[in-house]
């Protein structure tokens, strides 16, 4: 991993603080600083740095704001659109040979695919149904779980 100056450290710091993203900061080290880090080391260091990174609230979804806009008692609980489930995400015990951490995701129509972080720090996702597209919110789900899952496994 590079070595960072101090001020180079300051304007990471800055960076995070306005709540950019870790692709966002792995672009900017690039252009701005010419300092050229995969994402995994984007990653460690925001975390060397103890810097925490800004969660932006998702947007909701109509059924909330309906659900919060109606009086509670009016309020019942909307009918599950059929196959709609929920994202998991499990990390394998043992990585494939060819990546750092592996593991597996079941999107919400109950699809499957495994997933995987190469030794270079670069996602991979390979569905089992050939041609298989999960929905962007599923995509949005299995990053924000897939986050948690790595870092409840410690990394």
């Amino acid at each position: 991993m590079a070595r960072l100056t101090p001020e180079q450290i300051s304007k990471v710091s800055a960076w995070v603080a306005e709540g950019a993203t870790l692709s966002q900061i792995q672009e900017r080290l690039s252009t701005q600083l010419e300092v050229s880090m995969t994402y995994m080391d984007v990653r460690f260091l925001v975390d060397d740095l103890n810097l925490a990174l800004v969660e932006k609230e998702e947007p909701k979804k109509p059924e909330e704001v309906a659900a919060e806009a109606a009086p509670a008692e009016a309020a019942a609980p909307a009918p599950a659109a059929q196959g709609a489930g929920v994202v998991t995400v499990e990390v394998d015990t043992i990585a494939q040979p060819h990546a750092m951490v592996s593991g597996h995701v079941t999107f919400s129509d109950g699809e499957k695919a495994d997933w995987y972080i190469d030794h270079q720090g670069r996602p991979g996702m390979a569905a089992r149904t050939p041609g298989y597209r999960p929905t962007p919110q599923d995509i949005t789900d299995f990053q924000v779980k897939l986050d948690a899952a790595l870092r409840q496994a410690g990394y």
